[in-house]
């Protein structure tokens, strides 16, 4: 309750709005408490609070947060033989419009025998729904700034699930030559421990895949093929690129499988 400037503070004693909470005077000794207004259908209401009492460990929400600091690499002897096994990931997957990135992103992290979560940037992107500053009308400060929310977002989403143990892969277009705003800044929101993996089919199958999309996903075929030319750019980077050109999903995420176990054992210099 506000009171303007100057104007006297009500009293703290028994029987005080202020004091009793909400407006309302406390009952004296011995006068009946009012009837209390019954909680709406389907809610029960906070749990009561025990003062003095830290807070039960199995309560909902209560979860560890991430320290803030970067994501270490993963120990080597975390994945098992045929694959990443039980490792806790971090996994960035690479790649243009239409070669298959959230397809392939959700498959593999629907199927693996651990928790792990799948973080879409375009997904995260399209959560401005008032103001979105769509590229495909124009790159400029408000679509990078935007972007680059999106980014940071995603990148605390990270580290929230892997503090908490469960894995996550992430999917966005990073080009090669722009290193800010691409795979360095990726790197600084997650850490050194993400492991970047390029998924690049032909210009062809990139293109028909984009003609299956509809609303703002979808591109020209002269945007695709800009788009797909810059990521050739991948090409001795060092980074593991696939070519799932001929490959389903399926198959396409087994190999992601064993690209990650690879790269585990032996983590790519970016």
């Amino acid at each position: 309750m506000q009171h303007a400037v100057g104007a006297p503070l009500p009293p703290d004693g028994p029987g005080h709005g202020a004091a009793a909470g909400w407006g309302h005077q406390a009952p004296h000794p011995g006068q009946a408490l009012p009837p209390q207004r019954p909680p709406a259908p389907g809610w029960t209401g906070p749990a009561p609070h025990h003062a003095g009492g830290p807070p039960s460990p199995d309560t909902t929400g209560h979860v560890q947060l991430p320290p803030g600091g970067p994501v270490p690499a993963p120990a080597a002897a975390a994945a098992a033989d045929n694959g990443t096994g039980p490792a806790t990931l971090a996994v960035l997957l690479i790649g243009p419009a239409g070669a298959g990135k959230t397809t392939v992103a959700r498959h593999w992290a629907s199927r693996r025998r651990v928790p792990t979560a799948h973080i879409s940037l375009d997904d995260v992107r399209e959560w401005v729904c008032s103001g979105f500053a769509d590229p495909q009308s124009g790159w400029n400060d408000q679509s990078e700034a935007q972007y680059r929310l999106a980014r940071r977002t995603c990148g605390f989403a990270a580290r929230n699930f892997l503090a908490n143990g469960i894995s996550c892969i992430l999917d966005d277009a990073v080009f090669p030559d722009r290193p800010v705003v691409g795979l360095g800044g990726w790197k600084r929101h997650v850490g050194p421990g993400l492991l970047p993996v390029v998924l690049l089919p032909g210009l062809e199958v990139v293109l028909e895949r984009n003609a299956e999309r509809s609303g703002n996903r979808r591109l020209s075929d002269e945007e695709v093929a800009s788009i797909h030319g810059r990521m050739a750019g991948w090409y001795g980077s060092g980074l593991p690129i696939i070519d799932n050109s001929t490959c389903d999903v399926d198959t396409t995420a087994r190999i992601l499988d064993d690209v990650l176990a690879r790269s585990i054992a032996s983590p790519p210099a970016w």
